[in-house]
């Protein structure tokens, strides 16, 4: 479907121009994204792979990759550079020389040490690899932007006949399974970012639960509470309010009834979910029912973006998840 915000990431993007990483450059998905990326200037797409296969491969698919950059790890200059790099990172694990010059050879290991270096702006991958095969090498080599801080993920809803809100962040719907009081504060934080550096939009925080301000209790009920206190205590600058029932955050009506003093009703575009079983739901239900866009899973809270992909992914998604990972660099 034809989406506004869509083609404003898209348009923001070729104002960047990123280097990003595509590792999977054996799926015929990436390689027709490639091109498009290539052709319409959202990116500088840089493939991994060898350059007579992918050849062979775009000759059969009639694939134009002209212009774009195919590394091979075993012939490229810095190869020895990388696998002492990730030795050094990891060698306090266990690590071993030989082992960190095995895992140099997968391409998206390869791709990540590129985005360790500067090398590249960004990875996406995802198409043809799990999200533990995509996030792994990310959390391994580059880390977290702030080390007590939790990685996180969020969705990019575009819903385009809510009577609501159109555009919104639901997180953390695809990396934390159950996360800690703290998590999902630093949850709420970071889609708070995501929502102004994607949206370009000022945040307002749903922290979602079964109940509204203590209509019912529970340990589920109270690790909302305190996240909230948590946000409370550090002063953040955005709007927030919790714990709160979905029909609560969104329809005044029912503010009115269960939480007249509630302050964000009607307005969040930033929706935290208390897990991920809760978020996943969530997300497919709107996705499906609603004919609404979603896009993600998106990593927040990495020193540099390394995004995934669903292996259902299609050629558009490919293309937008480089142009958000674009909008993520510094």
């Amino acid at each position: 479907m034809k989406s506004n915000v869509i083609e404003r990431i898209k348009e923001r993007a070729k104002e960047k121009i990123r280097k990003i990483v595509l590792p999977e450059s054996n799926d015929i998905r990436v390689l027709k994204a490639a091109e498009i990326i290539q052709k319409e200037k959202i990116a500088i797409p840089i493939l991994i792979g060898d350059n007579d296969d992918i050849k062979r491969i775009c000759e059969k698919e009639k694939i134009d990759l002209s212009g774009i950059d195919i590394v091979n790890p075993l012939t490229f200059p810095k190869y020895n550079e990388y696998v002492n790099m990730l030795y050094e990172l990891r060698k306090g694990k266990g690590l071993k020389l030989s082992e960190a010059n095995d895992l140099v050879k997968d391409y998206v290991y390869f791709g990540v040490c590129m985005v360790k270096t500067g090398d590249a702006d960004g990875l996406v991958s995802g198409a043809a690899h799990s999200t533990a095969d995509t996030l792994r090498p990310a959390l391994q080599i580059i880390k977290s932007r702030n080390k007590d801080e939790s990685v996180s993920s969020f969705f990019l809803m575009n819903i385009p006949d809510s009577k609501y809100g159109k555009e919104y962040i639901f997180s953390d719907c695809g990396l934390i399974p159950f996360p800690t009081t703290e998590q999902l504060a630093t949850i709420a934080k970071q889609a708070a970012k995501s929502c102004e550096d994607i949206l370009e939009k000022k945040p307002v925080v749903a922290l979602l639960s079964y109940s509204t301000y203590g209509s019912a209790s529970s340990e589920h009920v109270e690790k909302v509470k305190q996240a909230k206190a948590i946000l409370d205590r550090e002063k953040v600058d955005f709007e927030y309010d919790g714990e709160l029932q979905l029909d609560t955050a969104l329809e005044p009506n029912v503010a009115k009834i269960k939480a007249p003093e509630c302050r964000i009703t009607g307005r969040p575009n930033v929706l935290i979910f208390p897990n991920i079983e809760a978020g996943n739901i969530g997300y497919k239900l709107v996705e499906r029912f609603a004919n609404a866009d979603a896009i993600g899973p998106i990593t927040q809270g990495l020193a540099k973006p390394i995004n995934d992909l669903s292996r259902g992914c299609k050629v558009d998604d490919i293309v937008v998840a480089v142009a958000i990972t674009s909008l993520q660099s510094e």
